[in-house]
């Protein structure tokens, strides 16, 4: 499964046109859009107590998501305002909305949810419902006076004040539906948003007249999976044997950090979400194992060796956050 999965990945993402090998699911990708499209059709938008920000893409796996999700909380906290964050919580069940806390089973929550409720410090909620979600936040924490909903963007339930679409150096892949292509909905659904992030290189079929905003991910030290309080520099880690997994959306982006900082490894990527196994990592019994923060939460007492962890943080102009407060303010004023 996992070797299905990068390849198909690489069919999406490394063409700008429909290979092939892809052909056969076209009739499948033009079923998608009929269902896609009536079940936006169908939605009845349910508008929160509060203003509502919601960050997505539309394409699938991560693009940076959940690192412009964490810079949104720590912008509107700095300004005042008083965040908090709904989520689907990818893999988990989630009939009812559930609160998330630092000590959350990502098998029960989701692997971002219990990393943007550790790293964000603010509330954060999950349910497949985002509007009974963000009502049952707003009933547990009456303080809060923002919804900031992670990956929310086909969420149409969920009436939205503000929309930022998210897209990594792959851009739109052959620009194909699901499942020919990476895209859950079209190009032209970028019309409607009200800025785009571009983590990596801007895909030229952007429109050029949107608000577009470049994000970078600065990493950190690393910090160890078992005691987050030591922490370690690429210097103190240069020279020895390295292993460094990632299932994230493009773990390509991770192994170019590692290189960007200095290090050499072996890489081993897994699909995005993956649920680890002991058996996953014995491949790091004879060297030094490297992870990204959303793997680290999955992978608690299941590494045997040293494993060290990587953060990162987006950095973005001022000029995002003063755009998406413009918004707000409005829906204050109305």
């Amino acid at each position: 499964m996992k070797g299905f999965s990068r390849w198909l990945q690489g069919q999406w993402f490394e063409q700008r046109r429909l290979t092939p090998a892809l052909w056969l699911l076209a009739p499948l990708a033009g079923l998608y859009c009929v269902i896609a499209g009536r079940e936006r059709r169908m939605a009845r938008p349910q508008r929160l107590p509060v203003p509502v920000v919601v960050v997505g893409n539309i394409t699938v796996g991560g693009a940076g998501k959940t690192p412009l999700t964490l810079w949104l909380a720590d912008q509107l906290r700095e300004r005042g305002w008083r965040p908090g964050i709904v989520s689907r919580g990818y893999g988990s069940d989630n009939a009812f909305p559930r609160q998330v806390s630092p000590a959350s089973l990502p098998a029960e929550v989701g692997d971002e949810p219990v990393l943007l409720c550790r790293r964000s410090g603010v509330p954060v909620w999950v349910g497949r419902d985002r509007v009974a979600a963000g009502l049952a936040l707003l009933a547990a924490h009456p303080e809060v006076n923002v919804v900031v909903c992670d990956d929310g963007l086909q969420h149409y339930r969920l009436a939205r004040d503000f929309e930022l679409a998210v897209f990594d150096g792959r851009g739109a892949g052959n620009g194909w539906r699901l499942p020919a292509g990476p895209l859950r909905e079209p190009l032209a659904r970028l019309l409607e948003v009200d800025a785009v992030v571009c983590n990596g290189v801007p895909d030229s079929r952007l429109p050029p007249a949107l608000p577009r905003f470049a994000m970078q991910l600065r990493p950190g030290n690393f910090y160890a999976l078992d005691d987050p309080q030591c922490q370690v520099t690429a210097a103190g880690l240069a020279g020895r044997k390295l292993h460094a997994l990632a299932g994230i959306g493009d773990p390509g982006r991770f192994f170019r950090t590692l290189e960007g900082i200095g290090l050499a490894f072996s890489r081993h990527p897994f699909p995005d979400h993956h649920a680890y196994t002991a058996d996953d990592l014995a491949f790091a019994r004879d060297g030094v194992l490297l992870m990204t923060e959303k793997d680290a939460v999955k992978c608690i007492g299941l590494t045997l060796g040293e494993t060290w962890v990587l953060p990162v943080s987006a950095e973005l102009s001022p000029a995002l956050i003063d755009l998406v407060l413009e918004k707000l303010r409005g829906r204050q004023a109305a």
